[in-house]
C-alpha cells in the first residue's frame, strides 16, 4: 500500500517498474480522513474519478453516513489501484460548509431560498411561456462534462424531443470537442481507437500538446514505471512548456503558439519522404494518400522550423522516431484542441497513424484524449452537438431510427442544421432569440472566453437563467433560479472515461438538506412539463439511474457504442469494461480497428466530414463519392498562420492551462485544503530570457493584458519557450471579495479575462492558447516565490529571473 501523506509533494507516488509487455504490478493507494483508522470505516463503495478523464476506479469509505476517505482499487484495468491527487483529496468537498442545500430563486434583485415546487414550477412556467410565444429555439441548454450517463441521456431526450430545440450542448465543447470531430473526419465516427494497455506495449511514446503529468496523473504513473522497467519506450513531447513529460523526453520539441499543422506536416513530410509507410494498410484501409502526399511534400523540417521556431535536426529526429518504431501510441490534448487550426492538427496526427498502419493492435495506440471526466458520455448520448448513439444528424435513416426509439415522429427531432455549439447558443442569448439557458454542472462566468462579454449576456434581464450545481458559483450569482444539486457520491450512474472504460459509480452517502440528483431534477422537470411520446405515454418512461441506463441501452444498440452487452450487476462485478460491449463482444472491446474501419461507411457514418479550413460540412454525395467503400479518410490541410498575431503592444502569445491540483473553476478542488494550498494563487509563467529583458523576477506582481482585458499575478520564471506566457484557468471569483467578479475598473483573477472571442471552425472550440499579449510589471515582490507548484510544470527555471 503506497503511503500517501505525501501526495501533495509527491504527486505520483512510488515507482513499480515494469517490463514493455508485461503486467502493470498493483499499488493501493490509500487516504483517510485525519483521525480515522482503516478499521473504523464501515463500508467502502465503489465508484471512479470525477475530478479528471482517466476513470481512475476507487472505493469511497464510509463511517457514521459520512465521506472519510478513499482507496483504488487493484482489480481495476485502468489504475490498478492508483489514484491522483485530485482522486485522494478532492472527495472532502462534498462537505464543504457552504453547499447549496435548498433551491433560490431572485426577488427583487437578490436570490433567496425557496422550496423545490416553487423553483421548479416557475422554471415550468417560463418553459411553457416561451414554447407558446416564441417556440422551442428560444431555450437552451448548456451542461457539464461531470455528470453521469443516465442523466446526459434524459437531458438529451428532453431537450430534443420534449422540448424540441437544437440548442444544447456541453462545456466539453471547450476542451474535447475537437478530439470528437478529428476522429469522425478520420474514421466516420467518434470513439477512442486506442486502449490505456498500449501504454504497456508501446516502443515510442508521442504527448502531442498533452501534459499527461498534471491531467492525467495515473497514467503517467503507468508511464513513468515502464520508464524505470526492461525494455523503456522513447518519449516525443510536442508542448511549448517545460511539462515533466518534456524533461524525461527523448526528444521535446517545443513550438510557437499556434504552428501545430505545419510542425505536423512535417513529421508526415520525412514519413512518406523516408517511405516509412505501410503501403498494404494505406491501400486496403484508407482513401486520399496521395493528395496528403503532394500537400506535404514540401513541407520539410526546415520549412516548418522558420514556422514553428524549433530546430530542423530535432524535428528530424521526432519524425524518425515515430516513423521508424514498430508500435506507436500517440495521445492528444488541449495543447493542440484549444490552438490554431485544432481540428486540422489533430487529424493530421491520425494521418500519422493511418499511414504507419498503427491501429488495431497492443502498443499501436491513438488516444485523442478527453480533458473532462465524462465528456466521452456527453458525445455518446447526444448532449454535446451531435444525435444520440453517435447517429448523423445529416442522414434521414439515423434521424428516423432515433425517433422509433424515442416513439416520435421525425420531424419532431431538430436536424434541419447542424446542432448548435456552445459559442452560439450564448452568442443567440445575447442577441436576444435565446430566452431561457439552463447550466449544469458547469461555470462559464469563469471558464468561457471574454469574460466580461459572458457576464454581460448572463446579466439581461430578458435572459431567464436556471443554474444547477453544488455551490453559489459566480453564475449561479448571476441566475434567477439556483437548483441544489447532488454529486458523485450522493448518487448512482455510470461514467465512461477517454479509452472507452464504462465504470459504475454507487451512492455512498446522503446528499446535504434538500439537493437532488441532476437525474431526479430533470426527470421532475420532464414530468411537470408532461412530455409524452406519439402514443400519448409519457415520453420519458424511467424512474431512476438503471432504468435510465437500460433506456439507453435501447438507444445505443447496434451503434458505435453499443451498451447492450452491459449491466448494473456486471459493473459491480467485473469493474470497469470498454465499450462496445455486446452478444458479439461480451467480454467488451480493448481497441478499434482491429480488422477493418467499422463505422465509415456512407449509410453508417456519425459525419460526412467538414473542410478542415472553413468547417463547412459536406453533403452525403460528395462524402460518397469520396469514400464509397467506407474507409479511413487521409485528410490533407495547408498550415495558415494565428488569426491573432503579436505585435509592438501585445508582444507575447498568451496560452492558458491547467495544474495539477485544480479541476476546472476550482468549484471542488478549492475546497479542498490539500489541493488549495498546494496552488493558492492565479500565477504567470514567463521564461528566464523574457524576465531578464523586461527587468522581472520571480514573485513580483505582473499584469497581462489583451484586447480584451487584463489578469494580474505573480510573476513564476520558468524554461517556457520566450515570448510565451501561460496563466492557469481554474481562478475566478467565488473566493475573493467581490464572489462574482473582479472589482469595478480593477484588473482580474480569472485567466478568460483575455482570452478572445474565436474557435476552431471545425469543431466549434474556443482558441485559448494565441491570443497576443502584453507583460508589465505591477509591483516589486518581496523575494517570496510565486504561488506556483515546483513539482509541476510550473518548476521555477535554474537560472531565475533579475531584477
Amino acid at each position: 500500500m503506497d503511503e500517501t501523506a505525501d501526495r501533495i509533494a509527491r504527486p505520483w507516488g512510488d515507482r513499480t517498474p515494469y517490463g514493455r509487455h508485461g503486467d502493470w504490478p498493483e499499488r493501493t493507494d490509500l487516504r483517510l480522513r485525519d483521525g480515522v483508522p482503516p478499521d473504523a470505516v464501515e463500508r467502502w463503495v465503489p465508484s471512479a474519478s470525477i475530478l479528471h478523464s482517466d476513470g481512475d476506479a476507487m472505493d469511497i469509505a464510509v463511517a457514521d453516513g459520512r465521506m472519510v476517505g478513499v482507496r483504488g482499487r487493484t482489480v481495476d484495468r485502468v489504475n490498478r489501484g492508483r489514484l491522483g491527487p485530485k482522486d485522494l483529496f478532492g472527495w472532502q468537498a462534498n462537505a464543504a460548509a457552504d453547499r447549496l442545500t435548498r433551491p433560490l430563486v431572485r426577488r427583487g434583485g437578490r436570490l433567496v431560498e425557496t422550496d423545490w415546487d416553487t423553483a421548479l414550477d416557475l422554471v415550468v412556467a417560463r418553459s411553457r411561456e416561451l414554447l407558446d410565444t416564441r417556440g422551442p429555439g428560444s431555450i437552451g441548454f448548456y451542461t457539464s462534462g461531470q455528470l453521469f450517463l443516465e442523466e446526459y441521456y434524459t437531458l438529451a431526450v428532453l431537450a430534443r424531443a420534449g422540448i424540441g430545440t437544437n440548442h444544447i450542448d456541453g462545456n466539453t465543447r471547450l476542451c474535447t470537442a475537437t478530439a470528437a470531430e478529428a476522429l469522425k473526419e478520420s474514421f466516420g465516427c467518434d470513439g477512442q481507437p486506442g486502449s490505456y494497455d498500449d501504454f504497456d506495449h508501446a516502443d515510442v511514446i508521442a504527448l502531442f500538446g498533452h501534459n499527461m503529468a498534471e491531467t492525467q496523473p495515473v497514467q503517467w504513473m503507468r508511464v513513468l514505471d515502464r520508464l524505470e522497467g526492461a525494455d523503456p519506450p522513447r518519449l516525443v513531447c510536442v508542448d511549448p512548456r517545460p511539462t515533466r513529460v518534456a524533461r524525461v523526453a527523448a526528444v521535446h520539441l517545443a513550438p510557437r503558439g499556434g504552428t501545430n499543422v505545419a510542425l505536423l506536416n512535417a513529421l508526415l513530410h520525412e514519413t512518406i519522404r523516408h517511405d516509412r509507410v505501410d503501403h498494404g494498410f494505406v491501400a486496403a484501409h484508407t482513401v486520399g494518400f496521395d493528395e496528403l502526399a503532394a500537400r506535404v511534400a514540401d513541407c520539410s523540417p526546415k520549412w516548418a522550423a522558420d514556422i514553428c521556431d524549433v530546430p530542423a535536426a530535432r524535428i528530424e529526429e521526432a519524425a524518425e522516431l515515430v516513423g521508424t518504431t514498430d508500435a506507436l501510441l500517440s495521445t492528444v490534448l488541449q495543447g493542440v484542441y484549444q490552438s490554431h487550426q485544432a481540428t486540422a492538427a489533430a487529424v493530421q496526427v491520425n494521418n500519422l497513424h493511418l499511414i504507419r498502419g498503427m491501429l488495431g493492435r497492443p502498443g499501436a495506440g491513438l488516444l485523442q484524449m478527453n480533458g473532462q471526466p465524462t465528456a466521452q458520455n456527453t458525445r455518446e448520448c447526444g448532449a454535446n452537438g451531435d444525435l444520440p448513439g453517435f447517429r448523423n444528424w445529416q442522414n434521414d435513416t439515423h434521424v428516423a431510427d432515433l425517433a422509433k426509439v424515442w416513439n416520435i415522429k421525425p420531424s419532431s427531432i431538430p436536424h434541419f442544421a447542424p446542432p448548435t455549439h456552445a459559442m452560439q447558443i450564448f452568442r443567440y442569448a445575447e442577441q436576444g432569440s435565446l430566452r431561457m439557458l439552463w447550466i449544469s454542472g458547469t461555470n462559464p462566468a469563469v471558464s468561457l472566453p471574454e469574460l466580461a462579454r459572458i457576464r454581460s449576456v448572463l446579466s439581461q434581464d430578458r435572459l431567464f437563467t436556471v443554474v444547477q450545481d453544488l455551490f453559489l458559483t459566480e453564475t449561479a450569482q448571476l441566475a434567477d433560479v439556483v437548483l441544489p444539486a447532488a454529486t458523485w457520491g450522493e448518487k448512482t450512474g455510470t461514467l465512461t472515461n477517454a479509452d472507452r472504460t464504462v465504470h459504475l459509480s454507487e451512492k455512498a452517502v446522503d446528499p446535504p438538506g434538500a439537493a437532488r440528483s441532476d437525474l431526479d431534477i430533470f426527470l421532475d422537470y420532464a414530468r411537470r412539463m408532461d412530455f409524452r411520446d406519439q402514443d400519448g405515454g409519457p415520453l420519458i418512461g424511467w424512474h431512476d439511474a438503471e432504468s435510465a441506463f437500460a433506456a439507453w441501452q435501447r438507444c445505443s444498440a447496434g451503434r458505435p457504442c453499443d451498451y447492450t452487452g452491459l449491466s448494473y450487476a456486471l459493473l459491480r462485478e467485473r469493474g470497469g469494461i470498454q465499450w462496445p460491449c455486446h452478444a458479439q463482444a461480451p467480454e467488451g472491446t480493448a481497441r478499434l480497428y482491429t480488422e477493418r474501419i467499422d463505422w465509415a461507411h456512407p449509410d453508417r457514418c456519425e459525419s460526412y466530414g467538414k473542410d478542415l479550413v472553413t468547417g463547412a460540412a459536406q453533403e452525403v454525395v460528395e462524402y460518397r463519392s469520396l469514400n464509397p467503400d467506407g474507409k479511413a479518410v487521409l485528410k490533407a490541410t495547408a498550415y495558415l498562420p494565428p488569426h491573432e498575431g503579436t505585435d509592438a503592444d501585445h508582444p507575447f502569445q498568451l496560452s492558458t492551462g491547467r495544474t495539477l491540483y485544480h479541476f476546472h473553476t476550482r468549484t471542488k478542488t478549492g475546497r479542498a485544503p490539500e489541493l488549495n494550498a498546494a496552488a493558492p494563487e492565479v500565477w504567470v509563467e514567463a521564461s528566464a530570457e523574457d524576465a531578464d529583458r523586461l527587468g522581472l523576477a520571480e514573485g513580483d506582481l505582473v499584469g497581462v493584458s489583451t484586447a480584451r482585458g487584463a489578469v494580474r499575478g505573480r510573476l513564476r520564471v520558468t524554461d517556457i519557450r520566450p515570448g510565451m506566457l501561460f496563466v492557469p484557468f481554474h481562478y475566478g471569483y467565488w473566493d475573493t471579495a467581490s464572489g462574482s467578479g473582479p472589482v469595478p475598473d480593477a484588473p482580474g483573477r480569472a485567466a478568460n479575462e483575455t482570452t478572445v472571442t474565436d474557435w476552431d471552425p471545425v469543431s466549434k472550440q474556443p482558441l485559448f492558447k494565441t491570443s497576443a499579449a502584453a507583460l508589465t510589471l505591477v509591483a516589486r515582490g518581496d523575494g517570496t516565490p510565486a504561488p506556483a507548484p515546483d513539482v509541476t510544470a510550473s518548476a521555477r527555471t535554474a537560472r531565475g529571473g533579475t531584477a
